[in-house]
């Protein structure tokens, strides 16, 4: 009797051990697959909002020749140079007159959000030249301009470029500094200017053989010796000694 009730019971089925061990880690599995994934969508969803930005504030020791330049990443443009180690190059780019690199506080400056441009663009590299543009205006500059010039921002002289000179669509900016050679720039003219952010080029001589190139909005030229010489100081303050 006791024999037949079991019989008539309900089978029972014995689950594979092994089969059970392969749901489990299976479900284990897609979830630590949904959190890697939330994780990444906040990611990337922040990474699209930066839009290349950083607002890191690690300082990076970056040596070019015999220059040490120490600078914290929100400064550095690209990505890939925001590292410690030797470069070719280190490409730069801050608030004027802040001088300071991207931040949350800053993000519409840096998106070109508002009417204003306030973004200087650095660039350190090798020097070139045994002259910067300042020492190039007497021996080449004064010869490929067209004479008089206009006058111009901040007390400037604005000169036109002659037809041979290679530089279309460009003015050279002129600026007197007794004892000390002109403030010179070189800056987009027409159309192309109304279109670049930072029009206006000017490069001077830091460190050792170094050359540091700074783009700015033409707006800024009415205020060309503050901002000479907040670029020299910042140059200054980033550049440490070298190897």
């Amino acid at each position: 009797m006791k024999q037949a009730a079991i019989a008539d019971g309900p089978e029972l089925t014995v689950v594979d051990s092994k089969l059970m061990k392969r749901v489990f880690y299976g479900f284990a599995t897609l979830a630590l697959l949904s959190v890697a994934i939330s994780l990444g969508g906040k990611w990337f969803g922040h990474s699209i909002a930066m839009a290349g930005y950083t607002d890191d504030p690690t300082l990076h020791k970056v040596v070019i020749g015999k220059n040490v330049i120490a600078v914290p990443a929100n400064m550095i443009r690209f990505n890939q140079a925001r590292r410690d180690g030797i470069a070719s190059r280190l490409d730069l780019y801050l608030r004027y007159p802040e001088m300071d690199g991207y931040s949350e506080a800053a993000r519409d400056d840096f998106n070109h959000t508002g009417s204003s441009k306030d973004i200087i663009f650095l660039s350190f590299e090798p020097q070139m030249m045994s002259r910067d543009m300042s020492g190039r205006f007497s021996p080449i500059y004064s010869a490929l301009i067209v004479q008089p010039g206009t006058a111009g921002p901040g007390g400037t002289t604005v000169y036109g470029f002659n037809e041979k000179s290679g530089y279309l669509n460009e003015v050279l900016v002129v600026g007197k500094r007794p004892g000390k050679d002109p403030f010179v720039a070189r800056c987009l003219s027409g159309p192309s200017a109304d279109e670049s952010l930072a029009p206006c080029e000017r490069d001077i001589q830091v460190g050792e053989e170094l050359s540091l190139t700074y783009r700015f909005p033409r707006e800024f030229l009415g205020d060309w010796q503050r901002l000479d010489a907040a670029i020299a100081t910042e140059a200054a303050r980033v550049l440490k000694t070298g190897r």
